[in-house]
């Protein structure tokens, strides 16, 4: 009996529990394990390492994806990002592309352009090559797009823009005004279409739009009105007195950071900056940090129910890190293997390391609270 009971309690330790308001992993740990996917993404053009990136991602987003609104985006972005694939594609045969090929399949009609046009041609030749390397360098972009897309997914955003340091909280007030009142604009103009309509008045026209403008103008303008006064009831726009000295600092180090941040991700997206793009973004993520941990210093307002970094968020946050670290050193120890090339035409080959380092991105599948269906919490309750 006591041998049956030790593999039953280290099963429920492991096993991932329901989710709830106090044990929902925190929106920046899915954006982080997402942006570690996609800079893994952005650093090899191999198909079968970018379709199982996208594979890693689809998995998690299907175990732990709600029923929110946000959560029904990924099949958005997975059509995105077939519609950039076919762009690419139809861009490379019509506009040619400067890799050189022998396996001609068709040839369309070239249009002579003048001699300033020089090294840009429309129609001509195409060739099998050219179709690859447009297939490989349209994947590459649709990756990108899709891991984004499990971040939406999976991340409550209102949750995320909580999360914003104390130095950009109008930038959060802003948004969730925004986000807040765009749907209410749109589910006013559906509600004076459809009573235009009941009373046999025409929804269309440019008539009709400027008469139903004005009625959502106004609802609009009493909104804000009303919105602005409860947010200065409560205290928004109130700051508290910051030395000069401290306010230039922070202004330095916010401004520096995010410059080494930009440059940062531009050496590591580019294929020659591994070396020196890693350093950098770390530098400028210090100094970003700095910079608005002391900007936080005016703000006055405390948060309500913070959300906590326990240990499955970090192993959320930490496994896309693990793929990007993996694919970034892949890529400067064996870089034929994470970039195939098409002259000759040759099948690409999965190399096993960065696959298995891949499969790493599975984690948050596994350790992430389980997502309560409102059946099931209708059930228990």
């Amino acid at each position: 009996m006591t041998r049956s009971t030790g593999p039953a309690r280290l099963h429920h330790a492991l096993r991932a529990p329901s989710a709830t308001r106090g044990n929902a992993l925190p929106a920046g740990a899915w954006w982080l394990w997402a942006l570690g996917l996609a800079t893994a993404a952005s650093r090899t053009s191999n198909p079968l390492l970018l379709g199982l990136l996208v594979g890693v991602a689809g998995y998690v987003v299907a175990a732990r994806r709600t029923d929110a609104p946000w959560a029904r985006s990924y099949g958005a972005f997975i059509r995105l990002g077939l519609f950039v694939v076919a762009v690419r594609l139809v861009f490379s045969v019509l506009l040619g592309s400067p890799v050189p090929g022998t396996h001609t399949l068709f040839a369309l009609p070239e249009v002579p352009l003048p001699g300033w046009a020089q090294g840009v041609r429309i129609g001509g030749r195409v060739t099998a090559e050219q179709l690859v390397f447009a297939l490989y360098d349209g994947a590459k972009l649709a990756t990108l797009l899709i891991c984004i897309g499990a971040a939406n997914s999976l991340a409550n955003p209102a949750r995320l823009l909580k999360s914003l340091p104390g130095a950009l909280y109008e930038v959060g007030v802003a948004v969730v005004v925004a986000m807040t009142f765009a749907p209410n604009m749109v589910a006013d103009v559906a509600r004076l279409r459809t009573a235009r309509r009941l009373r046999g008045r025409p929804t269309g026209g440019i008539g009709a739009v400027l008469q139903i403008g004005l009625p959502v103008l106004e609802g609009a303008l009493e909104r804000s009105v009303a919105v602005a006064a409860s947010m200065d009831a409560r205290g928004y726009g109130r700051t508290a007195q910051v030395p000069p000295a401290v306010r230039r600092t922070t202004h330095v180090l916010t401004l520096g950071g995010l410059l080494g941040v930009c440059a940062g991700t531009y050496g590591l997206l580019a294929a020659q900056g591994a070396v020196y793009g890693l350093p950098l973004l770390l530098a400028g993520l210090v100094a970003a940090l700095a910079g608005l941990r002391l900007g936080g210093r005016r703000s006055v307002r405390t948060r309500y129910r913070p959300d906590r970094w326990g240990v499955r968020a970090w192993l959320v946050a930490g496994s896309g890190a693990v793929v990007a670290a993996a694919m970034v050193w892949a890529g400067a120890a064996d870089p034929d293997a994470l970039r195939p090339g098409v002259v000759p035409l040759a099948a690409p080959v999965l190399p096993l390391w960065p696959a298995v380092a891949v499969l790493s991105g599975l984690l948050p599948a596994v350790v992430a609270p389980l997502p309560v269906s409102p059946s099931d919490s209708k059930e228990s309750a």
